[in-house]
């Protein structure tokens, strides 16, 4: 089976690759009788000859290999037809602007899997660069709050190497004594941990960051029934909140009114409560300075985030009274860090993250029969239709543009 790492064609360019050089020599020596092949590019993070060094071959043309496997969505002009494809093809949630994407591949009889539908037996995702947008936006973050005070001027994330560059850039500043707030429990939520415990600032529980002062920097990291309660006044469990979402409220206020910068790191489920409203940052209890969402619901559960805000231009301001855009110097203005894509600003880490990911769980399903069900799971087209797991996208597929 001949596997071929395409190059990304979306605009703006991603230089993020799912296998360096040093993971599919791995990969070879896993799996001898799997073929690799590279398709040349010349904005990867890794440069063609860097995989070539590697003994990896390097092509213009991968039109004659089995799987094809890229990071963001494929043209429709690029797609080869009766192939099978991974990568992030964001339709599982009937993304109107990928309709047209999914007709396609459904046309050109292409088996597609995308990254974000490789999961175990229980749903949980094996795949993804959740951490990496944690360990970005914490800094952005940082980065915004430097800019608006005029404290300190880190430099884009982007330009630099890898985390521990991120770090070394982070422990540089002098914070003053404010108080971080970290929601979720995930990979992003972690991300953002590695990068606050790098900086050694103190970990606090929940009854003292909203009871005590402090004389240095603090954050506490918080969950879904931390900032949610029943409105029946029960305390279950997060299963009950993630099955119940509609009989609980947001509890969220109590931390706004003691937080400085609020980095939000959560998975919101449809039907769950706010974590803030617009009314609530009108509030003069809402103390919030700076908001890095990773997240990045736009309108949605986080209030101040309007739209999600770019690489190039990362932070703009919020103004309460008006709920409007306002340029983030601007004295009233609630600073909102909302990029979408941060994974793509730390590319050889995330990079080499998501191979590790990748030959663990899917590769090895190419040559053990599939036992543990990944690739059937993962599957959404064979056969120009939809499987069974992903029948409810055939609506969204027959919708007139």
């Amino acid at each position: 089976m001949k596997f071929a790492i395409i190059t990304e064609r979306k605009t703006p360019p991603d230089r993020r690759v799912v296998f360096s050089p040093e993971k599919l020599v791995e990969a070879k020596r896993q799996f001898p009788e799997a073929q690799f092949v590279v398709e040349a590019s010349n904005i990867r993070v890794f440069s063609d000859e860097a995989y070539r060094q590697a003994g990896i071959e390097v092509v213009n043309d991968v039109s004659d290999a089995d799987v094809f496997i890229g990071v963001k969505e494929v043209p429709i002009s690029a797609l080869i037809p009766n192939k099978k494809y991974f990568f992030f093809s964001h339709t599982i949630k009937k993304q109107p602007y990928n309709r047209k994407l999914l007709k396609a591949i459904l046309d050109k009889n292409i088996e597609l899997y995308d990254h974000e539908t490789i999961v175990d037996a229980k749903g949980n995702r094996l795949i993804g660069f959740g951490r990496f947008a944690g360990i970005v936006g914490a800094y952005n973050g940082f980065r915004a709050w430097g800019l608006k005070y005029n404290t300190w001027q880190l430099p884009k994330a982007g330009p630099l190497p890898n985390q521990a560059a991120l770090i070394a850039e982070l422990n540089q500043i002098e914070l003053p004594n404010i108080k971080i707030l970290l929601t979720g429990s995930g990979k992003v939520a972690n991300g953002a941990q590695e990068m606050l415990d790098a900086m050694r600032i103190k970990s606090v529980s929940v009854k003292e960051y909203l009871n005590d002062s402090f004389n240095e920097p603090v954050y506490c990291k918080i969950d879904v029934l931390d900032y949610n309660k029943r409105r029946d006044g029960r305390v279950l469990n997060n299963i009950d909140f993630f099955n119940n979402p509609q009989d609980y409220q947001s509890n969220f206020m109590r931390f706004a009114k003691v937080t400085d910068y609020y980095i939000a790191g959560h998975f919101y489920g449809d039907g769950a409560p706010y974590l803030y409203t617009r009314a609530d940052v009108k509030s003069s209890d809402f103390n919030i300075k700076v908001v890095a969402d990773i997240s990045c619901d736009v309108d949605g559960p986080v209030a101040t985030t309007l739209r999600a805000s770019t690489i190039a231009d990362p932070i703009y301001g919020y103004d309460s009274q008006t709920e409007s855009e306002i340029d983030y110097k601007n004295e009233n203005a609630i600073v909102v860090m909302a990029v979408d894509n941060l994974p793509c600003e730390l590319p050889q880490d995330a990079s080499e993250g998501f191979g590790d990911m990748f030959l663990q769980h899917v590769i090895p399903a190419f040559f053990n029969g599939d036992k543990d069900g990944i690739l059937k799971r993962a599957k959404i087209t064979e056969k120009g239709k939809l499987t069974a797991k992903f029948s409810y996208l055939q609506d969204f597929v027959d919708e007139k543009e």
